[in-house]
């Protein structure tokens, strides 16, 4: 095969390093092992990041993400291992991992874990006008 897993996450400049805006990913064949039966877990998992310098390579993040699927990890212990590598690939201002495991003996589980920059408070949202309905009026 060409490509293998890999822990390695590569990363690229920011093209507007000027602005925060948002970047989401949503990733859907996520899989790891459960540590204590050794069966698989699936999971969505959700990337919302604003960058600061660096954005990650797509490529890179999917070999990051298949290396999984052949560890025991725990849904909590996952979901912030993968915040924090990422965190020190990037550097970003604003970082969230959302892990949505799939239902498991009737248990649905996400796991949420965040990061803000020291000093970064994201501005203010624009205000919106309220929709128009309707045509005509």
């Amino acid at each position: 095969m060409s490509t293998q897993p890999s822990k390695d996450l590569e990363t690229f400049p920011n093209p507007h390093p000027d602005r925060d805006f948002l970047i989401q990913m949503r990733i859907p064949e996520f899989t790891c092992l459960c540590p204590k039966t050794g069966q698989p877990d699936f999971a969505t998992i959700h990337l919302d990041y604003i960058a600061d310098q660096t954005c990650v390579e797509l490529k890179s993040l999917k070999l990051y993400m298949w290396s999984f699927r052949d560890e025991g990890a725990f849904h909590e212990a996952v979901t912030n291992r993968i915040l924090d590598d990422l965190v020190a690939a990037t550097s970003p201002r604003y970082m969230r991992v959302t892990a949505e495991f799939y239902v498991r003996g009737g248990i649905y589980t996400n796991v949420v874990a965040e990061h803000r920059a020291e000093g970064w408070t994201p501005a203010p949202p624009a205000p919106v006008p309220p929709a128009v309905t309707g045509v005509g009026h």
